[in-house]
């Protein structure tokens, strides 16, 4: 019984997919000849594209190979290239536009060259020192210290080198300037370093192998750095619209001190 339902099905199955010449086809079967080619090869290449990344030919593999024939100079390009967009995020997301109305200030280019040039090159030799110094070290003392390290001497010098060369790009040309620049900002983005940074370096040590650290503690930065300057750039606009009112307010107070004053020394008539 059993068997003839299985035959029954298997006729049902050839007489619905066969084609016009009563050649039984499967969905894998090649088109017949003379048939349009399918359209949806070019959509099925860019969806092959895009759900590729994690895989042996994806893009975190080929950036993985570069970053293994040449690592410094792609920190660099990846430095630059997100040290620029981030500056571009933060001045759009706290609407801080140049005097023509753009978000792409000057200080995009500028920041794109502080990732490539400083940024990525001291970040490269820290991250090589720490993993050189608790290299094959698995423990759990050793995972403890090397957080220990990395968030009172590495992040320390990151941070401080990042805020001079904020104030240097801000405008800042004198020692002075810079030092109180560096001394505003340092405890508050160490803050932000000492709760986000353990969690991180704790992450990567548990789940990711050394060799992608720089694509993560990469993407980490981002995000942190986009807030930072996001917060930064809110609080400069408002101390600049409050010392704007406060210079019109003034202003204003003189005007009506001085044409009350001319009043008074006319007399009650208007005349002296």
């Amino acid at each position: 019984m059993s068997q003839v339902k299985f035959e029954q099905r298997e006729d049902i199955r050839v007489t619905n997919t066969s084609g016009g010449n009563g050649a039984p086809r499967g969905r894998g079967a090649p088109p017949p000849p003379g048939a349009p080619p399918q359209k949806e090869g070019f959509m099925h290449e860019v969806g092959d594209a895009l759900t590729k990344g994690a895989g042996p030919n994806g893009y975190l593999a080929w950036y993985l190979k570069k970053l293994q024939e040449d690592p410094l100079r792609t920190k660099m390009i990846t430095s630059g290239t997100l040290a620029g967009l981030q500056e571009f995020l933060a001045s759009w997301m706290a609407k801080d536009r140049s005097k023509h109305g753009h978000y792409f200030t000057s200080r995009v280019p500028k920041m794109a060259v502080y990732g490539a040039f400083v940024s990525a090159p001291l970040g490269h030799v820290m991250i090589s020192l720490l993993q050189r110094m608790f290299a094959g070290r698995t423990s759990l003392k050793a995972k403890i210290l090397q957080i220990i390290v990395s968030n009172l001497i590495i992040s320390p010098i990151q941070n401080a080198v990042y805020l001079t060369s904020m104030a240097l790009i801000a405008g800042a040309r004198t020692r002075h300037q810079i030092a109180a620049t560096v001394r505003a900002g340092f405890m508050p983005v160490m803050k932000v370093s000492w709760i986000t940074s353990p969690i991180a370096l704790a992450f990567a040590q548990a789940f990711l192998p050394q060799e992608t650290w720089v694509p993560f503690f990469n993407a980490i930065g981002f995000v942190i750095g986009t807030y930072i300057n996001t917060h930064t750039k809110k609080k400069r606009l408002q101390a600049l619209r409050r010392k704007y009112q406060e210079t019109r307010t003034t202003e204003t107070r003189t005007e009506y001190d001085r044409r009350t004053d001319t009043r008074t020394d006319r007399g009650p008539s208007g005349y002296q």
